[in-house]
């Protein structure tokens, strides 16, 4: 399919688990053509014992997520300047907000200790989007797709997830940010919601956005 305006070259979408955000860098990527970089969570081997114990994995599954987000962004910062386009499932500036909402005070501390001395400069990304969905959505989605470890996952740590989303994404500032409701809609499935998305990517070029699939369904 031609387009006839040039994508942003670092794009990357985010979000709560179970929102979609994988499965929507995977399309994006196929229609731009672009490079797809992934967060492996499964590759996490302290991620199922936290959501089954997060008082005592907390810290070890951070670190694994800081430790693979730092070198997944030294990558990015050193690999080809002339890659045409990016699409990334992660921001390795929102790990703060994990380690905030998991980590106690004395392990916050030897996680912002560990965070300073990797002295990180990650690639700030061309686009965000911040996908946004309630609580009782992504529990349903979570359900549904049945990774066997994520059906511990408990509402009370979603609801703060959710929260810690929405308060990061509300001040951000660092770049173009296309905010979408996916919560009644099938991003990678709905074929008119998803070309308006794409529409909408390829057009973002500063500032803060706003995209609600509803809306249009009731066109």
């Amino acid at each position: 399919m031609t387009r006839s305006e040039a994508p942003p070259r670092y794009i990357v979408v985010d979000g709560p688990i179970g929102v979609g955000k994988t499965t929507l860098a995977r399309r994006l990527a196929e229609s731009l053509q672009a490079e797809l970089v992934l967060e492996q969570a499964a590759q996490n081997p302290f991620l199922e014992r936290f959501y089954r114990d997060p008082a005592n994995a907390a810290l070890s599954a951070q670190l694994f997520f800081l430790l693979e987000r730092a070198r997944c962004a030294q990558s990015l910062r050193q690999s080809d300047l002339f890659q045409p386009v990016r699409v990334v499932d992660f921001m390795l500036a929102k790990d703060r907000l994990f380690a905030e909402l998991t980590l106690d005070g004395h392990e916050l501390r030897l996680y912002e200790q560990i965070y300073a001395g990797l002295a990180l400069d990650a690639p700030a990304p061309d686009l965000v989007i911040y996908l946004q969905a309630p609580v009782d959505v992504l529990l349903e989605r979570i359900v549904r797709r049945g990774v066997a470890y994520e059906q511990a996952i408990g509402r009370p740590y979603l609801a703060r997830l959710v929260d810690a989303y929405a308060r990061y994404f509300h001040y951000y500032d660092d770049g173009p940010l296309l905010i979408v409701n996916a919560a009644t809609v099938d991003l990678a499935g709905d074929e008119a919601c998803y070309e308006e998305l794409l529409r909408r990517v390829l057009a973002s070029r500063r500032g803060r956005q706003y995209y609600n699939p509803g809306e249009l369904n009731k066109l």
